[in-house]
Formats: structure tokens, sequence, C-alpha cells
């Protein structure tokens, strides 16, 4: 497994500020569906609605982004994701 470019990405400042804007335009609300506000940044993820792959496109797009709580992000939607590698291919 090769190094991963993409990862850097959420590094900079352009990303952090993605994140903000995200969380801002979202009310700090997770988009789950559970409704919850949280007010502690610490605890939300920038998601991206449709996995990027190392697309910069899809990185990068708004409208592609989402915010939610760590729980809900690192459960359900991971969950979601790792479920669906067998149909969409294994990806590093």
């Amino acid at each position: 497994m090769g190094s991963l470019p993409w990862k850097a990405w959420y590094k900079t400042a352009r990303w952090q500020q993605l994140r903000t804007q995200t969380f801002i335009r979202d009310l700090f609300t997770c988009q789950c569906g559970c409704g919850v506000v949280e007010a502690d940044t610490s605890q939300l993820v920038c998601d991206h609605r449709k996995p990027h792959r190392g697309d910069a496109r899809l990185f990068w797009d708004e409208t592609n982004l989402q915010t939610m709580r760590k729980p809900c992000h690192d459960s359900k939607k991971q969950r979601e994701e790792q479920a669906s590698l067998h149909t969409r291919g294994v990806w590093y």
C-alpha cells in the first residue's frame, strides 16, 4: 500500500475553512437524521456524502459535505461504507 496524497488535504487551511463553513451552513446540526446540535466542533466531522476516494473534485465539493457528530459518523456512516466495499471495490 502506497502513500495516500489526499490525506494531506485534511491538514490544509483550505480544508479547515471549508469544514467550518459546512458546520455553520448546517447550523452545527448532525445531518444523519438524529438532528442533534453540537457546539463543540471537536465532536463534529465534516463528512463526504459520496466517498471521494482521492477524487479532488468530490473532496472539495461543498455540496458533497455534511456535518455529522463523531459517534454517528464513526458508527452508522462507516458501517455503510464498509458494507459497500464488495459492490464498489476495495480502495485505500
